[in-house]
């Protein structure tokens, strides 16, 4: 059955990843007429795990009306050409992704019906693209359902810790488009931090072969909506011994990391980098010998993605310039000393210690995963201004006091443009006791039948190796789960409504959005392209 999440306003996920308070809650309110609960502490921004609230009022978003929508809409014809007018077109994933896009939540490329026995009431939920990069939309129900499954059924009940490595920019722009490079550097990184985890166990429990496990996302963006490639990952703040006779493991904690073990993790982190690169054929720093691939094969492509990386503009009159800024220089700041914060920086590479979730919150655990996951783009700090362009406030702002950037609508989709990874490329990777044939796995994932599932409890054995069924969390419960938000509920009798058919035929379409008083129409698209389903 065709996938669909097309209920909230796309901005809203940032809010649900990072937890909404009272105040955010009310002005979500009063912006998109949906309520959600204002909670704070712990669970702020979700329901806790197993609790159960009242469902709100679905309401379907107008994905034709956004303003992401109209600006892909009007500009993507032009900017395909100009590509192609340059001598080589963009990739054939990127422009389908851009395709798709526009079918987005948009009844007329197709729909589930809805009916409720009760009244009669029908309801229509439009199919989603599911796509990456672009469509803010399912990227955000990616990420609340990417966090559900590693919540329920991955990550055990024990401490973990955000690792954050940053990469200099020749690394950001070549992972932009190797797919398969990213896969050497991120080994590297883990063996340095599970090396670091094991000399320490060593050292406070006098254990060996000390098992680790790991799960990383790889971003591809920066706060501007720059195009910065690098790895979050959340690793389990201890060890696992295996017990005697391989009866099972038993987890055995860590004191945090001190600044000096930052520094020495990053050190080795370095060194171990520098090596994959050579051993991959690249230099010491990222460039490689001569021309690269995206250069000599699409210079276009790789012109963007320069581009981005740099903050610059790369098409137009001004290419090559810095994106316009708005802000009060009066406001600009000094660096902070993260001395304190586990934060240190080596050779153009960071890494970042500094977040901590306690084994037993669980709702912590999820808001970091939502985090980590997130979509590139916050469509609630997006406006146009009077002449056009776009403008996308930054959520801190920077040192020199500028807290917005200006685009042109054609260098806004070139930033989006650069956000679509390649095909087939993962990620979310999996490593050591959590990687999916780790022969531990089935000791330290949590046991979750389908009963258990519902109610969203676990039960975290290390005793006993039970492997619980891979199956995500079904869209209407994804809804009720982060937004308390019942899309099969019907909000005139309140019965519970039942999917009847998926409407596919144009000439079924439109009768049925002509019968329900929504006059059939076809979007703004020059060239219908991409898939609903």
């Amino acid at each position: 059955m065709p996938c669909v999440w097309v209920c909230q306003p796309q901005g809203s996920y940032r809010e649900a990843a990072i937890g909404l308070g009272r105040g955010r809650a009310a002005c979500f309110h009063a912006t998109h007429g949906i309520d959600l609960p204002a909670v704070s502490g712990a669970s702020r921004g979700m329901l806790p795990i197993g609790a159960t609230a009242p469902a709100n009022a679905y309401q379907a978003r107008c994905a034709d009306e956004e303003l992401v929508y109209r600006v892909v809409a009007a500009e993507l014809d032009d900017f395909l050409a100009e590509a192609e007018a340059r001598g080589h077109p963009l990739p054939s994933f990127v422009e389908s992704t851009f395709r798709a896009f526009l079918t987005c939540g948009v009844p007329e490329h197709g729909f589930l019906r809805v009916h409720c026995d009760q009244c009669g009431h029908d309801r229509v939920l439009a199919f989603s693209c599911k796509r990456r990069g672009v469509c803010n939309s399912c990227a955000g129900r990616r990420m609340a359902d990417t966090a559900a499954h590693l919540v329920d059924r991955v990550l055990p009940a024990v401490p973990t810790r955000q690792w954050v490595l940053s990469l200099p920019f020749p690394l950001r722009y070549r992972l932009a488009y190797d797919r398969t490079l990213a896969t050497p550097l991120l080994a590297a990184f883990l063996r340095a931090v599970f090396a670091s985890l094991r000399r320490r166990a060593r050292e406070r429990h006098g254990i060996r072969n000390a098992k680790c496990g790991a799960v990383t996302f790889l971003q591809r963006f920066g706060g501007s909506l720059n195009l910065n490639v690098h790895f979050h990952s959340l690793l389990l703040d201890g060890v696992y011994e295996v017990l005697p006779n391989a009866r099972g493991v038993r987890f055995l904690d860590l004191p945090p990391p001190d600044m000096d073990e930052v520094l020495r993790v990053l050190a080795d982190t370095v060194q171990r980098l520098v090596s994959a690169l050579r051993r991959s054929g690249h230099g010491g720093d990222g460039d490689a010998d001569g021309e690269d691939d995206m250069s000599r094969d699409n210079p276009v492509m790789a012109a963007l993605y320069a581009a981005a990386v740099q903050g610059r503009m790369a098409m137009g009159a001004q290419a090559g310039q810095r994106v316009a800024r708005m802000g009060d220089a009066a406001l600009a700041v000094d660096p902070v000393d993260s001395g304190s914060s586990r934060c240190a920086t080596l050779g153009g590479f960071s890494l970042h210690a500094g977040v901590a979730i306690g084994a037993n919150d669980r709702a912590g655990l999820e808001r970091v995963c939502r985090y980590m996951g997130r979509p590139p783009l916050a469509t609630m700090r997006l406006e146009r201004l009077s002449d056009g362009r776009i403008l996308y406030r930054l959520r801190h702002r920077w040192r020199d006091g500028t807290s917005a950037l200006v685009f042109e609508p054609r260098e806004f989709l070139v930033r989006l443009a650069a956000q679509v990874p390649p095909p087939r490329a993962h990620q979310v990777r999996y490593h050591g006791v959590l990687a999916p044939c780790a022969a531990w796995r089935p000791y330290v994932v949590p046991v979750i039948d389908d009963a258990e599932a519902a109610a969203g409890r676990a039960d975290c054995s290390h005793d006993k190796p039970q492997m619980s069924r891979a199956r995500r969390i079904a869209w209407s419960d994804l809804l009720r789960r982060v937004f308390a938000v019942d899309a099969l509920r019907c909000e005139r009798c309140g019965s519970k409504m039942r999917v009847m058919a998926a409407v596919r035929s144009t000439a079924a379409v439109v009768a049925f959005l002509v019968c329900i008083g929504r006059a059939g129409r076809s979007p703004p698209t020059a060239r219908q392209g991409g898939s609903a389903a």
